[in-house]
């Protein structure tokens, strides 16, 4: 997922990260406790999650509230100059990750926010908001209502000059504070309403369809200015070294955005949190090291996942489950159904607002082929276009016409029952295509705000949680519908990457992975025993009661194996979320309590009781390919193109779930490093100490197997003087009868074991040797004396 790279340069990329979450009760002080480790596991730069002045007691950093502030909780701006100054000391940098979409709507801890519902759109911070002044009558509504404002009067009541309800504080209007409340509330700048209309009459760009996040203009170069100052200030006072920017996608334009941070910057090391779909690139002319690197979390789980039982998991999955075609049946059916629920539903008010961009065009464009049409047709032709997206969105870089095709238009024409009324689909493309002046570049800023939001919810978070054959492809970035990668893809990619991108971030595990890497590489086993998996899930599901839907047992029963002994506490918030964001028999916002009740009394009767006993056995005498899937996706990762990123807590074995279940606190160093801990050590050590072998400059080399398990080795050399050497599908392999006398050939030289230097390998070193104590392998060339 890479593109022709654009000709220019960051300066001393990482040669390796290490990604902490703070939080209030693990901040500067904690990190700096400790950095002797972390300088001793191997990497170069730790990378922080947001520090800036965030909502009190927020677990995460991301609902910002003053740019111009680093958070107090966490030690101030006194505490993150006195981690950088200990990182310094042991040879270690600082990444920080920056939020320039949005902000918290919380106007009491916000004041750039305050000011605006104070002033109105007159305020100088109206600017940094993205707000339709021109709907609601000119007020923000502000969904903070627990139900209709005739119901709550009684809850809001005028404090001096601020209204008060409940928890929440708002300013007053000048002069509004004497009147009687319903004209009070008539005479400020917003609108208290209740939190079900954000649905449909939000006049904010939020986060997704997150209303407590405020889109930010940072299109705007004077907002730019304004909420990155601090942290360009501690750019160029050395307190901090690159970049990670969360979501460019919410942004109005994240060419010119990003173009701006780079000139800002002075070209520091960044990279951009940007989802790849399948075959997509990012764009070459962004002036970035590369992405976070999601695309590269798909490769390495790919490698790992063997097609033809993927496929027969499914069969036996749509046995099990019985779904609907297009309620998890079938992948692309569930994500289109997906998406047309999302955009009529949780992304209904930014529809509307998208219509009415088009109906101003459109009725203002001097070309008389856009006029005369109806604000229903320019909607159902945006809804009919944009579910048929297949990546996030367009860029102003790229061409548009890839994204929003002829043949998507044509199948969108044919929601319309009278052809003249399907012109409409083609106003719409037009538009999105480009001209019509400033009015035609607000509706394609719009439009791709739209789809990116769009295409999160519904995969994302929608139909991730519908179609779950193997929740282990499941992830940000993934392709369940594809979910297994040759090695001859991946080497093509790796051969990409080293290419066009070699200092692009990497992955494994993050803070908004659905699970663990160690995890997903369990379940992958389960793809080299379809059959017996679903035998065992046919006669525990007999066994247990209660049992709510079909697509949720086959989902609790594969978390309960990934996951591994738990406490049930976990499994089952895990799994209430799991059914919520499906939303198929409850919701986040429309819950069900019965059906609720019953799959927290199912997981806790079956997948963590007596029968979730059969499940551990399965996964206790597979244990040694977990293990392998394990230990390979940490080096490959670890040894491939690209800057990989530590999750915190990764570095031994890891499982967990979805977030918040990711964002605990974990110990440094951990408890039992075990086999991973001593592969990551070794991997991460030998990348500080040969920096050229793995950096800009560096070579990607795959290696070939000979014998009859040859398809079951992954091998690839970096410059000649280091080799990563994996087993894939050891359960395959083990049932076909082993290495036997497959051979690996090696560069010329004499290799050693990094893991164990007594051992030495030379020409064609025999793989059940080579694989002799563990499934993994990381050799480095002997230099001649």
């Amino acid at each position: 997922m890479t593109p022709e790279r654009r000709d220019a340069s960051v300066p001393v990329p990482p040669t390796a990260t290490y990604r902490l979450q703070l939080q209030p009760e693990f901040g500067f002080g904690a990190a700096a406790a400790a950095v002797p480790y972390l300088a001793s596991l191997g990497v170069s730069h730790l990378h922080l999650s947001p520090v800036l002045e965030a909502v009190p007691g927020s677990p995460h950093g991301y609902d910002v509230v003053d740019p111009t502030r680093v958070r107090a909780e966490l030690g101030g701006e006194e505490g993150l100059r006195a981690l950088a100054g200990t990182a310094r000391e042991h040879g270690l940098g600082l990444v920080v990750d920056i939020v320039p979409n949005h902000m918290a709507m919380a106007p009491r801890h916000n004041h750039a926010l305050w000011e605006v519902l104070r002033e109105g759109p007159k305020s100088p911070y109206a600017r940094w908001f993205d707000i339709d002044w021109e709907a609601q009558g000119g007020r923000l509504l502000l969904p903070v209502l627990g139900g209709p404002v005739g119901e709550e009067l009684a809850h809001l009541r005028v404090d001096g000059d601020v209204l008060r309800y409940h928890d929440h504080v708002l300013p007053l209007r000048a002069g509004t504070e004497g009147l009687p409340l319903p004209r009070l509330l008539d005479a400020q700048w917003y609108r208290p309403a209740w939190w079900r209309l954000a649905r449909t009459e939000l006049n904010y760009r939020r986060f997704f369809s997150i209303s407590e996040l405020i889109g930010v203009r940072v299109e705007d170069p004077e907002v730019f200015e304004a909420t990155h100052g601090t942290i360009l200030r501690l750019l160029h006072e050395g307190v901090v070294d690159g970049l990670r920017v969360d979501h460019p996608d919410g942004l109005a334009d994240p060419d010119a955005y990003l173009e701006r941070l780079r000139t800002a910057s002075g070209g520091r090391w960044t990279v951009v949190e940007k989802i790849l779909a399948d075959g997509e690139r990012l764009p070459g002319s962004w002036p970035v090291a590369g992405t976070t690197g999601y695309d590269s979390l798909r490769q390495i789980d790919g490698l790992f996942t063997d097609p033809e039982g993927a496929g027969e998991l499914l069969a036996r999955y749509r046995r099990f489950a019985a779904p609907q075609t297009d309620r998890g049946g079938d992948w692309a059916a569930t994500v289109r159904r997906a998406a047309y629920k999302v955009l009529t539903h949780e992304l209904a008010a930014e529809t509307e607002r998208l219509t009415r961009v088009a109906s101003r065009v459109s009725a203002e464009s001097a070309d008389p082929a856009l006029r005369d049409r109806a604000p229903w047709a320019l909607r159902t032709a945006l809804e009919e276009l944009l579910v048929r997206m297949e990546v996030y969105r367009p860029y102003t870089s790229g061409d548009p016409a890839a994204v929003v095709t002829e043949e998507a238009a044509a199948q969108a024409r044919q929601a319309f029952v009278v052809p003249e009324e399907a012109g409409a689909v083609d106003v719409v493309r037009g538009l999105v295509l480009g001209g019509e002046g400033a009015a035609g570049a607000e509706f394609r800023a719009r439009f791709a705000q739209t789809a990116s939001a769009l295409r999160a919810k519904s995969v994302e978070d929608t139909a991730f949680y519908r179609y779950v054959p193997l929740l282990a492809s499941n992830e940000v970035g993934g392709d369940p519908g594809v979910p297994g990668v040759s090695p001859v893809g991946f080497h093509a990619y790796c051969a990409r990457v080293q290419r066009d991108w070699p200092a692009t971030g990497t992955v494994v595990s993050t803070h908004d992975t659905k699970r663990s890497a160690d995890v997903r590489a369990a379940l992958a086993v389960l793809t080299e025993c379809p059959r017996r998996w679903a035998d065992l899930l046919e006669e525990v599901t007999r066994a247990e009661e209660g049992v709510p839907d079909g697509q949720l047992a086959w989902a609790a029963w594969q978390t309960v194996f990934g996951l591994g002994p738990a406490a049930p506490e976990r499994v089952r918030e895990s799994l209430l979320k799991h059914a919520r964001e499906a939303g198929l028999y409850t919701s986040w916002t429309e819950q069900e309590p019965a059906y609720e009740e019953a799959v927290a009394a199912f997981v806790t009767a079956g997948p963590c009781g007596v029968p979730g006993e059969r499940v551990a056995a399965l996964r206790d005498a597979l244990e040694p390919h977990i293990r392998a899937n394990v230990l390979g996706t940490a080096l490959v990762h670890l040894t491939m193109p690209g800057v990989p990123d530590v999750y915190q807590g990764t570095e031994s074995e890891y499982r967990v779930l979805v977030d918040p279940d990711n964002r605990r606190p974990v110990r440094f160093p951990p408890e039992e490093p075990g086999a991973k801990g001593a592969v990551t050590a070794a991997a991460l050590r030998l990348r500080r100490r040969r920096p050229e072998v793995f950096g800009e400059a560096a070579g990607y080399e795959p290696l070939s197997a000979e014998g009859t398990a040859a398809a079951h080795c992954l091998a690839f050399a970096r410059s000649g003087r280091v080799v990563t050497a994996v087993t894939r599908l050891s359960l395959r392999l083990a049932e076909a009868g082993g290495w036997r006398e497959t051979r690996l050939a090696l560069p010329p030289g004499t290799w050693a074991d990094v893991l164990a230097p007594e051992r030495e390998f030379t020409g064609h070193a025999r793989l059940a040797e080579l694989f002799e104590g563990l499934p993994v392998a990381l050799l480095e060339r002997r230099e001649a004396e």
